[in-house]
């Protein structure tokens, strides 16, 4: 964030490092996913919501991402019972595991303490 400030951004988009945030409503799952050193790629993908959006890579957006339509808001609604019973079940591999390039900086602590650390840096 402080490094797009100094190159001359007039703002910056903090909504990865939020994800798992005492007050986020972020799932489980997906806190999980965020946390896992193992899941270092993210995709751009339609997979999940026929709408474009950048996501940590499972099962689902390996499958379907060359092939989803560009079908929002009826392919969210289509795939809402799988992703709900997914997250229910704790299965990361077929739940919208949304996530920037910069999710590793993602932490699990009240936002205020998160968006103070941030102002700090500029």
């Amino acid at each position: 964030m402080a490094g797009a400030l100094r190159a001359g951004a007039d703002a910056v988009m903090v909504g990865t490092v939020l994800m798992r945030a005492d007050e986020a409503g972020t799932s489980t799952p997906h806190r999980a996913a965020l946390a896992d050193p193992a899941r270092t790629a993210t995709v751009v993908t339609r997979a999940f919501t026929g709408r474009p959006a950048r996501a940590l890579r499972n099962e689902f957006t390996d499958r379907h991402t060359g092939t989803a339509p560009a079908g929002y808001p009826a392919l969210h609604h289509l795939t809402g019972p799988m992703r709900r019973a997914a997250a229910a079940a704790g299965d990361q591999e077929r739940i919208h595991l949304w996530a920037g390039t910069g999710h590793r900086h993602a932490t699990e602590e009240p936002a205020e303490r998160i968006l103070r650390r941030l102002a700090s840096g500029i």
